[in-house]
């Protein structure tokens, strides 16, 4: 079998936060995990939740870590060290303010853009170069504290169409290990460009 794959999705602990906006990577992964039928179990030593299968012929890890979106590389850095994964082999599915609801962009490497969750994975990993999802979350319309807003839920609008955007950033989740990053993007950063 190949090389191990490993999908994180960013996120806080604890039913407070399941439905906010910085939870969006949590939300994808673990529906994800559900439609492979696998179960997530708590790791204490990757202080993460975690969920292994084979997916498309390709073993697949997924983590959610329990350190909180700041410290999210401690989690990583320890499934990494654990499994032998290589950084080219990681995505990060990643809430984004600077991209519109209900859009995305896949991108192989990249800065942390702002997001702590990320800056963390940079710092712990040692290296920019995995890969990340950035689901768009939007940005605050008044000058409000942006930590206030990542961590408000969404809209009652936006909870409408929060279904369908899970949903397609798990498909992208699952084109990226079917067909490797290229086809991925082309696919769906395409697809969000044409509508």
């Amino acid at each position: 079998m190949s090389e191990t794959l490993l999908i994180v999705g960013l996120g806080n602990p604890g039913k407070d936060y399941t439905y906010t906006r910085h939870n969006l990577g949590f939300l994808v992964v673990q529906n994800l995990v559900q439609q492979e039928k696998l179960k997530l179990s708590e790791s204490s030593a990757v202080k993460g939740v975690t969920a292994e299968g084979v997916m498309l012929g390709k073993k697949v890890v997924f983590l959610l870590p329990l350190t909180y979106v700041n410290n999210s590389g401690l989690a990583v850095k320890a499934i990494v060290a654990k499994k032998g994964i290589e950084a080219k082999n990681i995505l990060t599915v990643v809430d984004d303010v600077n991209v519109d609801f209900g859009k995305m962009r896949l991108r192989p490497e990249g800065s942390a853009g702002g997001h702590n969750g990320l800056k963390s994975m940079i710092e712990h990993l040692g290296t920019r170069e995995f890969a990340r999802l950035r689901l768009g979350v939007g940005s605050p319309r008044h000058k409000e504290v942006m930590a206030e807003y990542v961590l408000r839920e969404f809209t009652k609008d936006e909870k409408k169409h929060l279904g369908c955007f899970i949903q397609e950033a798990s498909e992208c989740c699952v084109a990226w290990v079917k067909d490797g990053m290229s086809n991925a993007m082309n696919q769906f950063n395409r697809r969000k460009n044409d509508e």
